[in-house]
């Protein structure tokens, strides 16, 4: 973004007619209702959905969970104070289960489609449910048998999931193609709605689509060869009426305010019940990047929020689940790929001259050094080559990046594709050097070229997997590397780790960003 562009003159002008493209197809209060209504409608369409699928996947675990503990033919009634047989629990318990998912609002439109967010609303309710049955079967003697519990919780929770993901993916897809998309209008300084603008359009599966800016108490003028904001300048006026013109005329979903914007409280106040009235969110985006969302805490005092963020967690409960998962894990892990790593060895060997193994020192957390393990996939005087590659580097900052790097054998080139090579690393693990999600490790050079912030990645143990190896690999730039390293450092969770894991066995079927 331009500099000039916080410079340009203050004014109070009125706000600008949209586009025809963008507006509307007719100017009437009548048809602006109409198309709002056709356009909300996927949400509509997607709770439904959701509503239904959960209810046959419920009703699918729990029926299922009841054949495989007392079979097809007749089944007892429950033992204790109630009379019932197991067919009205199980009725009861759809029902119930169901209704748990909308009371946690895991069918609210705000986290439909948000991933993480919803699948702990999923899970979290059915938890709270089944503690609940656990809690009134001692309180009235309710003899549940314990393989039908055990069968349906896991069942169920699985299976939710599971259709969550999978209407997720289709949520996502049609967001991409443009389709089950929400409008919504940006307002603040030029500089934090242009910052907004780029963070919404980067993940166009999050379904936010900018149409109009509103910059109270600024004009931007974008003559020809000037940079400007990348979509129409609705307003410059911070009049509520004027905001509320804008929405409408833009046929606005959400009005999101991001930080620099010049309103005053009572403005805000105002504007929050107009936009009420008319079903329009608002969304306040604070100056707040790469913190996740655990981190974030509102605590009102004397009718003002308070935002805190909290430390990163590096140590404490969290950091042993995380080395005993580790641990477990890799233990697990090599024991089941004995056999893989002997055949890889053996074609590694087969392929070219030279050891199976490679070894190379690398800096771990707190800038301890460790010999890292990988199979071999490069001649054996690689290091000595890459002096007379620097010209061919495809890479930013530190690192070397070669899309067809001529030091690469042929073997190699196919274990590096599917990150089989990676695989040694697990040793590295169990020892303790490395995490199985973490930072990419780095080399004692690349560290000491770090500037001071990016030191930050050698708070926590490097990985042998990670945000840089989901979100694209190689094809990354060094900045972005950067920021993705940093911020696993600032939220990591376990939760988030075995995310990473599930998305890296996808990324490596597909190939992203492998060479």
């Amino acid at each position: 973004m331009s500099s000039k562009m916080e410079d340009h003159t203050r004014s109070q002008t009125d706000h600008v007619q949209p586009q025809q493209s963008e507006r509307s197809p007719k100017a009437g209060t009548g048809s602006r209702a109409s198309v709002k209504e056709q356009r909300t409608s996927w949400q509509d369409a997607l709770q439904r959905r959701i509503a239904v699928v959960d209810a046959l996947v419920i009703l699918w675990a729990v029926i299922g969970a009841q054949i495989i503990r007392f079979g097809v033919g007749g089944t007892p009634d429950l033992a204790g104070a109630l009379d019932a047989s197991y067919w009205t629990f199980t009725v009861a318990l759809t029902v119930v289960w169901w209704l748990f998912l909308g009371f946690f609002r895991s069918r609210d439109l705000r986290v439909l489609g948000a991933g993480p967010e919803e699948y702990k609303q999923v899970v979290t309710s059915s938890l709270y449910l089944f503690g609940l049955i656990a809690i009134i079967s001692y309180l009235f003697r309710l003899e549940v048998a314990r393989g039908y519990v055990g069968l349906a919780l896991p069942l169920g929770v699985i299976g939710l999931l599971a259709g969550r993901w999978f209407l997720r993916q289709h949520l996502v897809h049609a967001r991409v193609q443009g389709r089950s998309t929400r409008r919504v209008v940006l307002l603040g300084s030029p500089n934090s709605v242009l910052h907004l603008h780029d963070s919404l359009r980067s993940v166009p599966g999050a379904g936010y689509r900018p149409v109009a800016a509103i910059l109270p108490g600024f004009q931007v003028e974008t003559p020809d060869g000037e940079e400007g904001l990348p979509l129409p300048v609705a307003s410059a006026s911070a009049k509520v009426k004027d905001i509320i013109q804008v929405l409408e005329d833009y046929d606005a979903d959400a009005l999101a305010i991001a930080s620099g914007a010049q309103l005053k409280i009572q403005t805000v106040r105002r504007l929050g019940w107009e936009l009420s009235e008319r079903r329009i969110s608002q969304i306040m985006a604070p100056a707040l990047t790469d913190i996740a969302g655990p981190r974030i805490h509102s605590q009102p005092v004397a009718g003002t929020s308070l935002i805190h963020v909290s430390t990163p967690r590096l140590e404490g409960f969290e950091a042993f689940v995380k080395r005993t998962f580790d641990v477990i894990g890799s233990a697990v892990l090599l024991i089941l790929l004995a056999p893989v790593f002997l055949v890889v060895a053996l074609c590694v060997k087969l392929s070219d001259p030279g050891p199976a193994f490679f070894h190379q020192e690398r800096v771990g957390k707190d800038g301890s050094r460790f010999p890292m393990h990988k199979f071999r996939s490069m001649v054996v005087d690689a290091e000595a080559r890459l002096a007379e590659l620097p010209a061919q580097n495809e890479g930013a900052g530190v690192l070397f990046k070669m899309r067809d790097d001529p030091r690469i054998t042929s073997v190699g080139a196919f274990i590096r594709r599917y990150s089989i090579d990676e695989l040694p690393q697990l040793w590295n693990v169990l020892k303790g050097e490395m995490s199985l999600v973490g930072p990419r490790p780095p080399l004692p050079r690349e560290v000491a070229e770090y500037e001071r912030h990016v030191g930050r990645r050698l708070l926590v143990k490097p990985g042998i997997t990670g945000l840089w190896q989901v979100s694209g690999r190689s094809d990354l730039s060094w900045d972005e590397s950067v920021r993705l390293d940093l911020y696993y450092v600032e939220n990591w969770s376990v939760v988030q780790d075995i995310l990473i894991l599930l998305r890296t066995l996808k990324a490596v079927v597909a190939k992203d960003g492998a060479y």
